[in-house]
Protein backbone atom coordinates (compact mmCIF):
# COMPACT_ATOMS: atom_id res chain seq x y z
CA UNK A 1 0.00 0.00 0.00
CA UNK A 2 6.13 -0.23 -2.17
CA UNK A 3 4.96 0.56 -2.20
CA UNK A 4 9.94 0.07 -1.36
CA UNK A 5 7.70 -0.18 1.74
CA UNK A 6 6.84 -3.45 4.19
CA UNK A 7 5.47 -4.93 0.92
CA UNK A 8 9.45 -5.26 0.28
CA UNK A 9 9.61 -7.81 3.28
CA UNK A 10 7.54 -10.33 0.91
CA UNK A 11 8.40 -12.56 -1.68
CA UNK A 12 7.74 -11.33 -5.24
CA UNK A 13 5.52 -14.29 -6.54
CA UNK A 14 3.90 -14.55 -10.61
CA UNK A 15 2.98 -17.43 -12.82
CA UNK A 16 5.98 -16.33 -15.31
CA UNK A 17 8.55 -13.31 -14.83
CA UNK A 18 8.59 -12.41 -18.96
CA UNK A 19 8.87 -9.11 -20.04
CA UNK A 20 6.79 -10.11 -23.18
CA UNK A 21 4.87 -7.08 -24.74
CA UNK A 22 1.01 -6.96 -25.68
CA UNK A 23 0.56 -8.79 -28.57
CA UNK A 24 -3.01 -9.69 -30.70
CA UNK A 25 -5.80 -11.24 -28.64
CA UNK A 26 -5.96 -15.32 -28.73
CA UNK A 27 -9.38 -16.32 -28.30
CA UNK A 28 -10.73 -19.65 -27.81
CA UNK A 29 -13.80 -19.86 -25.45
CA UNK A 30 -16.95 -18.68 -25.47
CA UNK A 31 -16.25 -15.23 -23.95
CA UNK A 32 -13.37 -14.70 -26.48
CA UNK A 33 -10.59 -14.14 -23.83
CA UNK A 34 -9.55 -18.01 -23.44
CA UNK A 35 -5.76 -18.55 -24.10
CA UNK A 36 -5.40 -14.97 -23.96
CA UNK A 37 -1.74 -13.76 -22.00
CA UNK A 38 -2.11 -10.67 -19.82
CA UNK A 39 1.17 -8.44 -19.30
CA UNK A 40 1.16 -7.31 -15.49
CA UNK A 41 2.88 -4.46 -14.97
CA UNK A 42 3.91 -3.78 -11.79
CA UNK A 43 6.19 -2.55 -8.73
CA UNK A 44 9.07 -4.86 -7.29
CA UNK A 45 6.76 -5.16 -4.30
CA UNK A 46 4.12 -7.09 -5.63
CA UNK A 47 3.21 -10.83 -4.18
CA UNK A 48 0.65 -13.07 -3.96
CA UNK A 49 0.38 -16.52 -2.92
CA UNK A 50 1.50 -19.14 -5.54
CA UNK A 51 -2.10 -20.22 -5.97
CA UNK A 52 -4.13 -16.84 -6.50
CA UNK A 53 -3.20 -16.18 -10.25
CA UNK A 54 -3.36 -19.78 -10.91
CA UNK A 55 -7.23 -19.65 -9.19
CA UNK A 56 -7.81 -17.15 -11.87
CA UNK A 57 -6.00 -18.60 -15.14
CA UNK A 58 -8.65 -21.44 -14.37
CA UNK A 59 -11.82 -19.16 -13.98
CA UNK A 60 -10.47 -17.97 -17.16
CA UNK A 61 -8.30 -19.24 -18.95
CA UNK A 62 -6.17 -16.27 -18.64
CA UNK A 63 -2.60 -16.58 -18.42
CA UNK A 64 -0.57 -13.97 -16.35
CA UNK A 65 2.39 -13.13 -16.51
CA UNK A 66 4.47 -10.43 -14.06
CA UNK A 67 6.76 -7.43 -15.78
CA UNK A 68 8.41 -5.84 -12.98
CA UNK A 69 9.46 -2.16 -13.26
CA UNK A 70 11.21 -1.25 -9.68
CA UNK A 71 9.27 1.14 -7.41
CA UNK A 72 5.74 2.57 -7.85
CA UNK A 73 7.61 6.32 -9.06
CA UNK A 74 9.80 4.20 -11.99
CA UNK A 75 7.24 2.22 -12.79
CA UNK A 76 4.52 5.18 -13.74
CA UNK A 77 7.68 7.20 -15.20
CA UNK A 78 8.58 4.28 -18.05
CA UNK A 79 4.31 4.37 -18.83
CA UNK A 80 4.47 7.66 -19.58
CA UNK A 81 7.25 7.06 -22.14
CA UNK A 82 5.70 4.47 -23.54
CA UNK A 83 1.64 5.64 -23.51
CA UNK A 84 -0.22 4.59 -26.35
CA UNK A 85 2.27 1.66 -26.73
CA UNK A 86 2.04 0.06 -23.61
CA UNK A 87 4.45 -1.88 -21.51
CA UNK A 88 1.75 -4.22 -20.29
CA UNK A 89 -2.38 -4.41 -20.35
CA UNK A 90 -2.91 -3.72 -16.71
CA UNK A 91 -1.20 -1.47 -13.97
CA UNK A 92 -0.81 -2.56 -10.62
CA UNK A 93 0.09 -0.62 -7.98
CA UNK A 94 0.13 3.26 -9.07
CA UNK A 95 -1.05 4.86 -5.62
CA UNK A 96 -2.45 8.24 -4.59
CA UNK A 97 0.73 9.83 -4.39
CA UNK A 98 1.44 9.30 -8.29
CA UNK A 99 -2.57 8.94 -9.24
CA UNK A 100 -2.99 12.51 -10.25
CA UNK A 101 0.75 11.92 -13.06
CA UNK A 102 -0.71 8.63 -14.57
CA UNK A 103 -4.32 10.15 -15.33
CA UNK A 104 -2.71 13.37 -16.38
CA UNK A 105 -0.93 11.45 -19.08
CA UNK A 106 -3.54 9.41 -19.94
CA UNK A 107 -2.35 5.78 -18.95
CA UNK A 108 -5.66 4.15 -18.49
CA UNK A 109 -8.65 3.22 -19.70
CA UNK A 110 -12.28 3.35 -18.45
CA UNK A 111 -13.40 0.71 -16.95
CA UNK A 112 -15.69 0.16 -14.14
CA UNK A 113 -16.03 -2.97 -12.60
CA UNK A 114 -19.03 -5.00 -11.32
CA UNK A 115 -17.22 -5.37 -7.74
CA UNK A 116 -16.69 -1.91 -7.35
CA UNK A 117 -20.07 -2.25 -5.61
CA UNK A 118 -18.28 -3.69 -2.06
CA UNK A 119 -15.60 -0.87 -2.60
CA UNK A 120 -16.22 2.24 -0.21
CA UNK A 121 -16.43 5.08 -1.91
CA UNK A 122 -13.52 6.57 0.49
CA UNK A 123 -11.32 4.66 -2.21
CA UNK A 124 -12.75 5.68 -4.90
CA UNK A 125 -10.84 8.77 -5.71
CA UNK A 126 -11.37 8.68 -9.85
CA UNK A 127 -15.24 9.68 -10.71
CA UNK A 128 -14.31 8.37 -14.46
CA UNK A 129 -12.82 5.02 -12.85
CA UNK A 130 -9.87 4.89 -15.06
CA UNK A 131 -8.17 2.89 -12.04
CA UNK A 132 -9.37 0.69 -9.42
CA UNK A 133 -8.69 1.15 -5.79
CA UNK A 134 -7.18 -2.38 -4.82
CA UNK A 135 -5.55 -2.16 -1.41
CA UNK A 136 -4.46 0.51 1.26
CA UNK A 137 -1.85 1.20 3.75
CA UNK A 138 -0.91 3.98 5.80
CA UNK A 139 2.31 5.06 6.27
CA UNK A 140 3.37 5.84 10.06
CA UNK A 141 6.05 6.38 12.56
CA UNK A 142 7.22 3.21 13.74
CA UNK A 143 8.63 2.27 17.29
CA UNK A 144 10.60 -0.74 19.68
CA UNK A 145 8.87 -0.56 22.55
CA UNK A 146 11.43 -1.62 24.82
CA UNK A 147 13.94 1.39 23.58
CA UNK A 148 11.53 3.28 24.78
CA UNK A 149 11.24 2.93 28.60
CA UNK A 150 9.44 6.45 29.03
CA UNK A 151 6.11 5.37 26.14
CA UNK A 152 6.53 6.74 22.48
CA UNK A 153 5.94 10.31 21.15
CA UNK A 154 2.38 10.50 21.35
CA UNK A 155 2.44 12.63 17.93
CA UNK A 156 4.17 14.18 14.85
CA UNK A 157 4.98 17.46 16.96
CA UNK A 158 6.85 14.87 19.77
CA UNK A 159 9.25 13.62 17.47
CA UNK A 160 11.22 17.49 17.84
CA UNK A 161 11.28 16.40 21.67
CA UNK A 162 14.90 16.59 23.46
CA UNK A 163 13.61 12.88 24.73
CA UNK A 164 13.58 11.63 21.38
CA UNK A 165 16.88 12.87 20.19
CA UNK A 166 18.83 11.01 17.44
CA UNK A 167 16.05 7.59 17.30
CA UNK A 168 14.39 8.71 14.36
CA UNK A 169 15.26 7.61 10.93
CA UNK A 170 13.21 8.04 8.02
CA UNK A 171 13.38 7.56 4.06
CA UNK A 172 14.42 10.31 1.79
CA UNK A 173 10.72 11.26 -0.15
CA UNK A 174 12.98 11.80 -3.34
CA UNK A 175 13.37 8.57 -3.95
CA UNK A 176 11.12 6.42 -1.46
CA UNK A 177 7.40 6.17 -1.46
CA UNK A 178 7.25 5.92 2.12
CA UNK A 179 9.45 8.71 2.59
CA UNK A 180 7.11 11.22 0.47
CA UNK A 181 4.03 9.62 2.47
CA UNK A 182 5.84 10.85 5.56
CA UNK A 183 6.53 14.39 4.06
CA UNK A 184 3.05 14.67 2.88
CA UNK A 185 2.26 14.01 6.13
CA UNK A 186 3.65 16.31 7.73
CA UNK A 187 2.59 18.80 5.04
CA UNK A 188 -1.12 17.81 6.07
CA UNK A 189 -0.24 18.48 9.91
CA UNK A 190 1.87 21.53 10.18
CA UNK A 191 1.16 25.28 8.89
CA UNK A 192 4.98 25.51 8.75
CA UNK A 193 6.21 22.07 8.01
CA UNK A 194 9.62 23.36 6.93
CA UNK A 195 10.10 24.83 10.66
CA UNK A 196 8.81 21.36 11.80
CA UNK A 197 11.88 19.46 9.70
CA UNK A 198 14.36 22.12 10.26
CA UNK A 199 13.40 21.07 14.01
CA UNK A 200 13.64 17.31 12.73
CA UNK A 201 17.07 18.04 11.92
CA UNK A 202 17.94 19.66 14.80
CA UNK A 203 17.01 16.69 16.58
CA UNK A 204 19.28 14.57 15.03
CA UNK A 205 16.58 12.79 12.63
CA UNK A 206 18.46 10.37 10.11
CA UNK A 207 17.52 10.46 6.32
CA UNK A 208 17.67 6.68 4.47
CA UNK A 209 17.18 6.15 1.07
CA UNK A 210 15.00 3.75 1.44
CA UNK A 211 12.80 1.63 3.19
CA UNK A 212 15.09 -1.25 3.22
CA UNK A 213 17.83 0.79 4.68
CA UNK A 214 15.88 2.63 7.33
CA UNK A 215 13.95 -0.49 8.69
CA UNK A 216 16.42 -3.27 8.00
CA UNK A 217 19.34 -1.01 8.45
CA UNK A 218 19.23 1.90 11.13
CA UNK A 219 15.79 0.64 13.08
CA UNK A 220 16.46 -1.62 16.13
CA UNK A 221 15.04 -4.57 13.92
CA UNK A 222 17.41 -4.25 11.49
CA UNK A 223 20.07 -4.09 13.97
CA UNK A 224 20.55 -0.48 14.13
CA UNK A 225 20.23 1.69 17.09
CA UNK A 226 17.44 3.61 16.48
CA UNK A 227 14.22 3.09 17.91
CA UNK A 228 11.86 4.90 16.09
CA UNK A 229 11.35 4.71 12.20
CA UNK A 230 8.71 5.50 9.21
CA UNK A 231 7.07 2.55 8.32
CA UNK A 232 3.83 1.63 7.54
CA UNK A 233 0.33 0.29 9.93
CA UNK A 234 1.06 -2.69 9.38
CA UNK A 235 4.40 -3.42 9.93
CA UNK A 236 4.01 -5.17 13.31
CA UNK A 237 2.33 -7.91 11.74
CA UNK A 238 4.58 -8.45 9.56
CA UNK A 239 7.40 -8.69 12.33
CA UNK A 240 5.15 -11.24 13.89
CA UNK A 241 4.85 -13.49 10.59
CA UNK A 242 8.44 -13.15 9.82
CA UNK A 243 10.07 -13.42 13.28
CA UNK A 244 13.01 -15.73 13.72
CA UNK A 245 12.84 -17.70 16.43
CA UNK A 246 8.57 -17.13 16.32
CA UNK A 247 6.67 -14.66 18.62
CA UNK A 248 3.37 -14.00 19.16
CA UNK A 249 3.18 -10.57 20.28
CA UNK A 250 4.76 -7.85 17.87
CA UNK A 251 7.69 -5.87 18.76
CA UNK A 252 6.76 -2.57 17.83
CA UNK A 253 4.03 -0.29 17.81
CA UNK A 254 2.53 2.86 15.66
CA UNK A 255 1.69 6.11 16.61
CA UNK A 256 -1.55 6.48 14.79
CA UNK A 257 -1.49 10.19 14.95
CA UNK A 258 1.42 10.12 12.70
CA UNK A 259 0.04 7.95 9.63
CA UNK A 260 -0.57 9.26 5.86
CA UNK A 261 -2.78 7.04 3.91
CA UNK A 262 -1.75 5.41 1.03
CA UNK A 263 -4.36 3.64 -1.73
CA UNK A 264 -3.35 1.30 -4.44
CA UNK A 265 -4.36 1.47 -7.74
CA UNK A 266 -5.02 -1.19 -10.82
CA UNK A 267 -6.49 0.19 -14.39
CA UNK A 268 -6.25 -1.32 -17.76
CA UNK A 269 -3.15 0.42 -20.25
CA UNK A 270 -4.34 2.24 -23.10
CA UNK A 271 -3.62 0.64 -25.95
CA UNK A 272 -4.05 -2.86 -24.89
CA UNK A 273 -4.74 -4.95 -27.07
CA UNK A 274 -6.83 -7.64 -24.35
CA UNK A 275 -9.49 -5.47 -24.01
CA UNK A 276 -11.88 -8.02 -22.39
CA UNK A 277 -9.51 -10.10 -20.68
CA UNK A 278 -8.07 -7.03 -19.03
CA UNK A 279 -11.57 -6.35 -17.56
CA UNK A 280 -12.04 -9.93 -16.03
CA UNK A 281 -8.39 -9.68 -14.11
CA UNK A 282 -9.36 -6.17 -12.80
CA UNK A 283 -12.99 -7.86 -12.06
CA UNK A 284 -10.92 -10.37 -10.56
CA UNK A 285 -8.61 -8.22 -8.24
CA UNK A 286 -11.75 -7.39 -6.53
CA UNK A 287 -13.08 -10.95 -5.51
CA UNK A 288 -12.24 -12.73 -1.79
CA UNK A 289 -9.80 -14.54 -3.76
CA UNK A 290 -7.58 -12.29 -4.82
CA UNK A 291 -8.37 -9.63 -1.76
CA UNK A 292 -8.23 -12.21 0.98
CA UNK A 293 -4.35 -13.09 -0.06
CA UNK A 294 -3.35 -9.21 0.29
CA UNK A 295 -2.95 -8.88 3.97
CA UNK A 296 -0.31 -11.79 4.56
CA UNK A 297 1.37 -11.47 1.38
CA UNK A 298 1.80 -7.53 0.72
CA UNK A 299 1.03 -6.52 4.78
CA UNK A 300 -1.68 -4.21 3.71
CA UNK A 301 -5.51 -4.06 3.25
CA UNK A 302 -7.62 -5.30 1.03
CA UNK A 303 -10.76 -2.65 -0.25
CA UNK A 304 -14.14 -4.83 -0.59
CA UNK A 305 -16.31 -4.61 2.29
CA UNK A 306 -16.30 -8.78 2.51
CA UNK A 307 -12.61 -9.52 2.62
CA UNK A 308 -11.71 -12.11 5.91
CA UNK A 309 -8.68 -10.83 7.41
CA UNK A 310 -6.83 -13.18 8.88
CA UNK A 311 -6.18 -13.63 13.03
CA UNK A 312 -2.36 -12.75 12.42
CA UNK A 313 -2.57 -9.89 11.09
CA UNK A 314 -6.04 -8.23 13.02
CA UNK A 315 -4.36 -9.25 15.97
CA UNK A 316 -1.32 -6.75 15.48
CA UNK A 317 -2.24 -4.71 13.13
CA UNK A 318 -2.82 -1.20 13.90
CA UNK A 319 -6.31 0.44 12.75
CA UNK A 320 -5.98 4.06 11.56
CA UNK A 321 -9.58 5.63 12.01
CA UNK A 322 -8.63 9.21 10.97
CA UNK A 323 -5.34 9.46 8.70
CA UNK A 324 -4.01 11.98 7.72
CA UNK A 325 -4.74 12.15 3.31
CA UNK A 326 -3.98 15.52 0.73
CA UNK A 327 -5.79 15.60 -2.69
CA UNK A 328 -4.21 13.68 -5.79
CA UNK A 329 -4.04 16.67 -7.59
CA UNK A 330 -2.67 18.72 -5.31
CA UNK A 331 0.04 16.49 -4.53
CA UNK A 332 0.63 16.52 -8.05
CA UNK A 333 0.73 20.12 -8.37
CA UNK A 334 3.05 20.50 -5.10
CA UNK A 335 5.61 17.14 -5.35
CA UNK A 336 8.39 18.97 -7.00
CA UNK A 337 8.44 22.41 -5.00
CA UNK A 338 7.81 20.24 -1.93
CA UNK A 339 10.76 17.56 -2.02
CA UNK A 340 13.14 20.89 -3.46
CA UNK A 341 12.64 22.69 -0.82
CA UNK A 342 12.86 19.79 1.54
CA UNK A 343 16.57 18.99 0.55
CA UNK A 344 17.70 22.61 0.72
CA UNK A 345 16.17 22.25 4.55
CA UNK A 346 18.11 18.98 5.16
CA UNK A 347 20.95 19.12 3.00
CA UNK A 348 21.35 22.65 2.23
Amino acid sequence: MRRPTVLGMATVIGLSLLATACGSEEAAGPDGIEGTTLTLLTHASFALSDSTLQDFTDQTGVRVEILESGDAGTMVSQSILSAGNPLGDVMFGIDNTFLQRGLDAGLFETYASAGLSDVPDSFQLDPLNRVTPVDFGDVCVNYWTESLESGPPADLADLTEAEFADQLVVENPETSSPGFAFLLATIATFDDWEGYWADLRANGVSVASGWEEAYNGQFVSGGGDRSLVVSYASSPPAEVFYSDPPVDVAPTGVIDESCFRQIEFAGILAGTSHRLAAEALIDFMLTPSFQNDIPLSMFVFPVIDSATLPTLFTDNVTVVDDPLTLDPAAIEAGRDEWTARWAEIMFG
